[in-house]
């Protein structure tokens, strides 16, 4: 049998474990909050894993697919704002119309217009007054967005459609900005793609951060609706109190643990039906190709194969398995941050994730998501019981020893940094590392 094989069971008991440990010491709730992060976080890894242990591709571009899926839970569960889509509404139709009557005229352009000045003049002119026009019908259709009630909405606002359905439509923007992107980046060098995703993403942020007339801005987004029931209506039900008396629990604490088991549920078939459809891939010879293709970029060309096709199809797939799951993370924080998107939690973690769990290896990027981010949330806990044990020796007004404990707070950082050095040191290839190409083929 595979070592990892062999191991996955053990390495999930103890994750298990962990966050049973989690459950009697600090509170269920937590415990439950934490596995609901993990499943999400595992859904991100295994986006990043496709694109990297599958293909090779430097991708650091991931906190803007994240985004994309987070603005998608917004713009389709939010209600539209009627008086919004009064006021601007029209402007903005008739921008975004201009913007694309421009680009399409633009490449008519290009192609139709013989080589020469009038070619570069031609596209010139046409993109410089497409940008005045649309400018002229979208500058004050924002203003007028903007000032209505700012401090309540200011937005156009949603579809009003179910907020489960933003988990499928994330997963398609973001796949739909990755097909764009890819056809420009993927014929980089891995460094050059990795300062082009890097870019691209933080553009994406940007645009989320400042254009409120679409998403707020910095005013954030809240009261997002749920694919489950909200607490204070299940505490007003009857089958809610009489199960709350029958295990003696607090009513609060169960309507709490009851919404987490839902969120627990939905996240563990996703993330399930994921992981079989990247197995299924995987074996197939798509995998056993984008797998030849990642080795020896120059001998699966030599033999005939589109790489940069293979490329593109795998960076879509992973981009838009990591929309999904930025969808799946602002509906369960029930708002839309902008400001939270930055890359140490959304682009760093995640590689952290992948190369911790054993990059090539499904199952082994999703044990990473659940470990990295265990240890990202209970990392200042433990840090904060750690130093209040080793200065339990000093005076309680002890300056040194108050400022020990205020630094539990950055325990995260040397936290994950500790782990993915000793990865690195004792497991280069992850706790559940790729198979071998013996193994693989089955020799």
């Amino acid at each position: 049998m595979n070592i990892s094989k062999q191991q996955a069971p053990l390495m999930f008991g103890l994750m298990a474990l962990a966050l049973l440990l989690v459950g009697v010491l600090q509170s269920w709730s937590l415990a439950l909050t934490i596995l609901n992060y993990c499943l999400i976080a595992g859904i991100m890894a295994l986006g990043l894993n496709i694109q990297w242990g599958y293909a090779g591709l430097f991708n650091v571009g991931l906190m803007g697919f994240a985004a994309l899926g987070g603005i998608a839970a917004v713009l389709v569960s939010m209600e539209p704002v009627p008086e919004a889509w009064a006021a601007g509404g029209a402007g903005i139709g008739a921008g975004l119309i201009t913007s694309i009557a421009t680009v399409v005229l633009a490449i008519m352009a290009y192609r139709r217009l013989p080589k020469g000045a009038l070619k570069g003049w031609g596209m010139t002119g046409i993109i410089v007054l497409g940008y005045f026009l649309a400018r002229y019908f979208f500058d004050p259709a924002v203003a007028r967005i903007e000032s209505v009630n700012p401090a309540q909405s200011g937005f156009l606002g949603g579809l009003g459609l179910p907020i489960a359905w933003s988990w499928l439509v994330g997963g398609l923007l973001a796949a739909a900005v990755a097909a764009v992107i890819g056809k420009v980046t993927l014929g980089l060098r891995s460094d050059y793609l990795a300062i082009a995703t890097l870019g691209i993403s933080e553009i994406i942020i940007a645009v989320l951060k400042n254009e409120d007339w679409l998403t707020r801005g910095v005013k954030n987004v809240n009261g997002l609706p749920r694919p489950v029931p909200f607490e204070y209506d299940l505490q007003q039900t009857v089958w809610a109190q009489e199960w709350a008396a029958r295990f003696g629990a607090d009513l609060q604490d169960f309507t709490s643990i009851y919404v987490k088991l839902c969120y627990a549920g939905l996240s563990l078939v996703i993330l399930l039906a994921l992981f079989w459809l990247a197995q299924t891939a995987i074996k197939s010879p798509w995998g056993r190709m984008m797998y030849a293709i990642r080795d020896n970029e120059t001998a699966a060309e030599a033999m005939g194969k589109h790489v940069k096709g293979r490329h593109l199809q795998v960076f879509i797939i992973g981009s838009a398995v990591v929309g999904l799951a930025g969808a799946m993370m602002t509906t369960m924080d029930g708002q839309f941050t902008p400001t939270t998107y930055n890359p140490l939690r959304f682009t760093f973690l995640i590689w952290v994730m992948v190369i911790v769990g054993g990059s090539g290896n499904n199952l082994g990027s999703i044990l990473g998501g659940f470990v990295i981010w265990f240890f990202w949330v209970e990392a200042e806990p433990m840090g904060y019981a750690l130093l209040n044990f080793l200065t339990s020796g000093m005076a309680q007004e002890s300056s040194l020893r108050a400022h020990l404990l205020d630094s539990a707070a950055h325990m995260r950082l040397i936290t994950m940094g500790l782990i993915l050095l000793l990865t690195l040191r004792f497991r280069p290839r992850g706790l559940l590392p790729e198979r071998s190409e013996r193994t693989r083929s089955g020799h």
